[in-house]
């Protein structure tokens, strides 16, 4: 993973592709994630979430995983997934507030939202999202099937709520399970893409070493144990219902843009 500040120059890069002006008859959501894991349990880096028209496929169970999210699973850089991402939608990456001297990633307990404005046109709409699992060499969870996730259909908003438990933790197999510190984020490493190359492909986590360095420094991220939960991500319209049915009226609206115009912190 990459240094607090270049992970946070990182997510600024990727975050400012995607800046444009606003207008008077944006519709909103809001994407709020929490992390949800246990004390010294899981951590995760700033969430790149998208909003595309089901198009966008983030990966495949069984197949290699593309450079864009090798570097998000090792390191923690979102960088080149928001890259990857243009033409297909609008994408963002953000984390929870940062205090002086702290890295930009969710800790048990910690929670944050992002408000995207977006201008009515098409009638579907699709969430894709990845973030990178700390500590470990390249876990991550994302969605697998870009549609699996439709928040908009026919102008009808569809509310999100999607708990990531351990079971729908990934391995990218783009680098070995050492858990040697100077390999694993959080333990000590300090450049990116210092690990073994392993050459595989993505599959379920199996969970991590037993008695080894992770599960030593954080005995709480025993994500292969049953019903162990590490995130929630949920989407919902602003205003809330029924406040989102009087403006779509007002506005006399058919379905969802595909061009958003601006993305607001909240």
């Amino acid at each position: 993973m990459l240094a607090p500040h270049r992970l946070i120059l990182a997510m600024m890069a990727g975050t400012s592709l995607l800046a444009a002006s606003g207008t008077a008859n944006a519709l909103q959501v809001r994407v709020t994630v929490e992390n949800l894991a246990p004390s010294n349990g899981t951590l995760f880096t700033p969430v790149w979430v998208g909003i595309h028209d089901g198009s966008f496929d983030l990966f495949n169970p069984g197949e290699a995983a593309s450079a864009e999210l090798e570097r998000l699973a090792e390191d923690g850089n979102p960088g080149p997934l928001s890259s990857s991402f243009t033409g297909f939608g609008q994408g963002i990456v953000f984390g929870p507030g940062l205090g002086a001297g702290t890295p930009p990633v969710f800790a048990p307990g910690a929670k944050s939202s992002i408000v995207i404005d977006f201008d009515p046109g098409e009638d579907t709409a699709y969430l894709s999202f990845a973030s990178m699992i700390l500590p470990s060499n390249d876990a991550f969870f994302a969605n697998a099937d870009p549609r699996r996730f439709r928040i908009f259909d026919d102008g009808e908003f569809l509310s999100v709520r999607r708990v990531i438990f351990g079971s729908d933790i990934w391995d990218a197999g783009t680098e070995v399970n050492t858990e040697l510190a100077a390999d694993t984020p959080l333990l000590g490493q300090s450049v990116p893409d210092t690990g073994l190359t392993e050459g595989g492909v993505v599959t379920a986590h199996a969970g991590f070493l037993p008695g080894g360095n992770i599960l030593n420094a954080f005995p709480g991220a025993t994500i292969d144990q049953p019903n162990y939960r590490a995130a929630l991500i949920t989407v919902s319209p602003v205003p809330e219902p029924p406040s989102w049915a009087l403006m779509l009226a007002a506005f006399g609206v058919g379905g969802l843009a595909r061009g958003f115009r601006k993305l607001r912190k909240s």
